[in-house]
């Protein structure tokens, strides 16, 4: 399949230090970055938390239930996000005085997502008089209703985007609710909740409540570790503000002051705290944390969280790597049966459907999210996974792409067709759903309609964007070590590639699958080291000499040596 590689648009209109080295001057102009005040990441450039709205009412509910002892329950959710939230609203309280704060975490198999009224149920035996959701609650009108009328006081803390009507709650703190007028929209919950308890010390050193109590005023920053942590496990886009949170609390995982939780998920990834970055967060870190309340419950991630025990912590970050790997085994065994299913619909894979559905009785549900954004990076389409959820009924985890709102395409189905979906939620890249059983083939037909006509003649293709070509005197490790200390890289910020053709000089498959290389730049005796993960030379024409590639500069780590090495994301003979 030919490679087909667009250049990254360049923003000519930039006022960047002459200073800045010229390939990121480039890849910052790519990223509409405009000044050097986009790239300041110190807390200082923080927006102040007074522009989310809901913010004073809510600090006026915590403040009370500090001063006054009151039990406060926090009602968390079973991803990253939510169990960083939840560990940090912990941590948060306890350092301003708060001397009853416990939290409950529904399983995802017994209680579905969010505030339902059964989990209120569950939260009345804890007799809490104020009731905090983390990452979820905006969607929660019947269990928000059924614990006022319980007499519980609630506060919503979220950032998923509000349904028509709001939750009846005391007070609701969610950048994407009506009427906000926060200037980052992309706050993950575990920002949310961050925000709110530098307001709740701000209140609550104006009344005096630190020097009255003999306590020491809490430095929130070092709890950013967890807030970096769910931000980026969330895949929220990382606009400035965002990279502020991430940048800072990775500061503080770098110089070992950080949850004794964190550091030994790390160490069970096998991943340098000295040089961890936001792609290690997301790409080993958060899938463990996720093992838990995919395959069981996740009280063991937030306890792990919690723990500043570092024996218990590791004992609890080993238990969590066991279940990612159970986690891995399913997920395998259910990719290998959606690429069988994919087959038997007779689906052409070079021109797939706008949007795709897939179901199977034998599913794990907790592991359909990750299977939704595998085949939807297969098949460059808006994916939708669906696994049993009781007798007749199925629930869904969808994964989008870049133009496609899958909430809000969600939510045109619902309006137009109010029968077919039971209920949904969720942000830009990804949401859930619950249908009945029998109404999958109307939603699968529905769903392809209404991508189809959103996308339009602007169907997405199979191309690559790129930050341009680098000269062999560019491709060295001083330019590679830029590029890390530029970051954090991510969603809406994404980490420069680049593109280029190269002589093989070696090649051979490592680890069953991967392929390692030594590329030397083409007129020229450059020789660079290089891996392709998850890619072997099977089908190459015997007389390939040269390949077309699509690269990261990377700084390989191993027996205490640090290399420059090229990670390839795409390579094909040339």
């Amino acid at each position: 399949m030919p490679l087909n590689i667009e250049r990254r648009t360049i923003n000519p209109d930039i006022e960047l230090p002459d200073a800045i080295h010229p390939v990121l001057r480039r890849v910052y102009a790519a990223r509409d970055i405009h000044s050097a005040d986009e790239l300041d990441y110190s807390l200082k450039s923080l927006l102040p938390f007074d522009g989310l709205k809901g913010i004073d009412t809510a600090t006026a509910l915590l403040a009370e239930a500090v001063e006054q002892t009151q039990r406060i329950l926090i009602v968390a959710d079973f991803d990253t996000d939510g169990a960083t939230s939840c560990a940090l609203a912990m941590r948060g309280l306890a350092a301003m005085g708060a001397g009853d704060a416990c939290y409950v975490v529904p399983n995802r198999f017994e209680y579905g997502y969010g505030l339902s009224p059964e989990i209120v149920e569950v939260a009345a035996g804890y007799s809490p008089e104020l009731l905090i959701t983390v990452d979820n609650g905006i969607s929660s009108v019947e269990g928000v209703t059924l614990a006022r009328e319980k007499e519980m006081r609630v506060l919503i803390t979220d950032h998923h985007l509000a349904g028509e009507k709001l939750p009846p709650a005391d007070a609701i703190v969610n950048p994407n609710q009506p009427g906000d007028a926060f200037a980052s929209k992309s706050l993950a919950g575990v920002g949310v909740m961050f925000y709110i308890l530098v307001a709740l010390r701000s209140r609550l050193r104006d009344t005096g409540w630190f020097d009255s109590q003999g306590i020491a005023e809490p430095n929130l920053a070092e709890l950013l570790d967890l807030v970096a942590l769910g931000t980026v496990a969330d895949v929220v886009p990382l606009d400035h503000n965002n990279r502020i949170l991430v940048a800072q609390g990775m500061a503080r995982i770098r110089a070992g002051r950080c949850c004794p939780g964190i550091l030994a998920l790390l160490k069970f990834a096998n991943r340098s705290m000295r040089a961890v970055s936001a792609q290690d967060l997301a790409f080993a870190v958060a899938p463990r944390l996720n093992a838990a309340g995919r395959l069981t419950d996740m009280s063991l991630g937030i306890e792990c969280l919690l723990s500043d025990d570092v024996q218990d912590a590791a004992g609890m970050a080993r238990q969590l790597d066991g279940l990612n790997r159970e986690r891995r085994v399913i997920q395998e065994e259910m990719h290998e049966q959606a690429l069988a299913d994919i087959g038997e619909l007779d689906l052409d894979i070079d021109n797939p459907p706008a949007g795709v559905c897939l179901f199977n009785a034998d599913w794990h549900q907790g592991v359909i999210g990750i299977l939704a954004s595998k085949i939807k990076d297969k098949l460059n389409r808006p994916v939708i996974v669906f696994a049993p959820d009781g007798e007749n009924t199925i629930k869904g985890s969808a994964r989008s792409i870049s133009g496609v709102h899958i909430r809000d395409v969600l939510d045109t189905i619902a309006s137009r067709h109010p029968d077919v979906i039971e209920k949904f939620g969720g942000h830009a890249m990804a949401a859930g759903l619950t249908l009945n059983a029998g109404n999958f083939d109307r939603f699968a037909t529905l769903f392809n309609e209404t991508i189809d006509f959103l996308l339009g003649e602007n169907m997405p293709d199979d191309t690559v964007f790129s930050d341009g070509e680098l000269t062999p005197e560019e491709i060295d490790f001083r330019l590679a070590s830029m590029i890390v200390d530029a970051g954090p890289w991510g969603q809406g910020f994404p980490e420069p590639v680049f593109d280029g053709e190269f002589d093989i000089v070696s090649r051979r498959i490592v680890g069953q699958n991967h392929l390692k290389l030594q590329l030397q730049c083409k007129g020229h005796d450059r020789k660079l080291d290089a891996i392709a993960f998850n890619v072997t030379d099977e089908g190459w024409p015997a007389s390939t000499t040269t390949v077309k590639t699509i690269y990261k500069l990377d700084i390989n780590e191993y027996a205490g040596r640090r290399q420059l090495q090229l990670v390839v994301d795409y390579i094909v003979p040339s």
